[in-house]
């Protein structure tokens, strides 16, 4: 009986009794001798098996849920679903922080600031070497991540208006021109710009350390502008360090959403079950939220100069 819907008419959603067993076919067999009667069950046949292979090519792929498979979809579903976590708590983080600022006492809290870092890095250590995926420990990840982004946020904020706003577009904008390059094939992740990487990210860590320990015994004023210890004190030709290096800071970022990308991708034509999708997502989650923190701090510095 032909559908409404055009796609249905196809033989695939047809009953196939009246093919199966014609009427006469048994009878056609047995009386036989008949080449007319072997060519029409050869044609039956023949109809069958077409209308079988049409209906597996007009029926939709099997998608992620189906084969319980790794998708580059699936993927970003559930990555855009990480990223809503962290949105909603970086919401709660916000009011939080702000709730404490009064007329007298400008300063917000640092509670869920000091609650979302910590916790965060302790679930991002268990979840970075655990064997197994644990999605309820990536959940949770992105909710801590999200007080820690949004209390860090409104302090930002409450030095600089309007910071926040500038680091958020400058994020989207370092993510989406990544993106954009990777899904044309422009720019992908090589043995030897990862080993560069790797150099240099253990190079940033080892200056990070020793600035934080200077900064710690004193070594620059606590104000606005020395906030950042060398990054924001010490010039070079009149611009700051932090400026300087925040832009080699946010390339490397920049790589590293390459690579995760790129990660995604090989997990896909490695046909890895359909849960490390998570740990795709929560691979992205902790190079964007790296990546904004650098923004910030770099804006920060830039308008303290």
């Amino acid at each position: 009986m032909p559908s409404a819907n055009p796609a249905f008419n196809n033989p695939a959603f047809q009953d196939q009794s009246a093919v199966r067993s014609y009427p006469g076919g048994a009878q056609a067999a047995n009386i036989g001798g008949s080449s007319q009667n072997a060519a029409f069950a050869q044609q039956a046949q023949a109809a069958s098996v077409n209308a079988h292979l049409e209906g597996q090519f007009a029926a939709p792929s099997a998608g992620a849920v189906e084969t319980d498979r790794m998708t580059v979809e699936d993927t970003v579903w559930k990555t855009v679903g990480l990223f809503g976590i962290l949105v909603v708590t970086a919401v709660v983080g916000w009011f939080w922080s702000m709730s404490t600022v009064t007329a007298t006492s400008p300063t917000p809290t640092m509670i869920p600031w000091i609650v979302g870092l910590a916790g965060g890095f302790i679930l991002a250590m268990v979840i970075s070497f655990s064997k197994t995926v644990r999605p309820p420990l990536i959940f949770a990840y992105a909710a801590l991540e999200g007080l820690f982004i949004g209390s860090i946020s409104a302090f930002f904020e409450i030095i600089w208006p309007g910071i926040v706003l500038q680091a958020t577009l400058g994020t989207l904008s370092v993510v989406g021109v990544t993106l954009a390059l990777f899904a044309s094939g422009k720019i992908r992740a090589s043995k030897r710009a990862t080993k560069i990487w790797m150099i240099a990210m253990i190079g940033y860590l080892v200056f990070s350390l020793i600035n934080v320990g200077m900064m710690m015994f004193g070594a620059f004023p606590a104000d606005s502008g020395g906030a950042f210890g060398m990054l924001s004190n010490v010039q070079v030709f009149g611009i700051p360090l932090g400026l300087i290096i925040g832009v080699f800071v946010v390339i490397m970022a920049a790589y590293s959403l390459v690579q995760d990308f790129d990660f995604i991708q090989q997990g896909v034509r490695n046909r890895a079950p359909r849960k490390y999708g998570w740990l795709g997502g929560f691979g992205i989650m902790v190079t964007v939220v790296w990546l904004y923190i650098e923004i910030l701090r770099i804006i920060a510095i830039a308008r303290s100069n």
